[in-house]
């Protein structure tokens, strides 16, 4: 698998507007949009930074992976994203590796992203994302 770039940073928080009071308007990182993905039961916000963003997400949903996550662990960097090139491939070369994944298929992700997660306890405890746009 190669990784082209890191694609983004999750930051799982309380509430996005909260949050854009710092990561936007104290740091003055530009607000690219807010999208709600309902499949997984979270409202995100990209803020690009160079040529990689910041990704904020709000649970929808206590019961949903970042409700879940902030529970656990409050809020924070939940994940770390890395752009690839063709996210079947990836996967393909993955698991012919053994490699634990969460999504052994990509799904959509915001901004009409494939996606697909690499499980914490292949990555020494980071949660992994990888990550094809069009």
């Amino acid at each position: 698998m190669k990784a082209l770039k890191i694609d983004h940073i999750g930051i799982a928080v309380e509430k996005i507007d909260t949050a854009l009071s710092v990561w936007s308007a104290t740091l003055g990182l530009p607000l690219n949009g807010i999208e709600e993905v309902l499949d997984q039961k979270v409202k995100t916000a990209f803020m690009p930074i160079g040529d990689t963003e910041i990704e904020l997400l709000e649970s929808t949903d206590p019961e949903g992976p970042i409700g879940k996550f902030i529970a656990a662990r409050g809020q924070g960097v939940h994940h770390m994203a890395f752009r690839v090139e063709n996210i079947d491939k990836a996967l393909s070369e993955l698991k012919a590796k053994g490699v634990r994944l969460i999504d052994e298929e990509p799904r959509y992700g915001a901004g009409g992203a494939r996606i697909a997660f690499i499980h914490p306890k292949a990555t020494g405890g980071v949660l992994v994302e990888l990550c094809e746009r069009t």
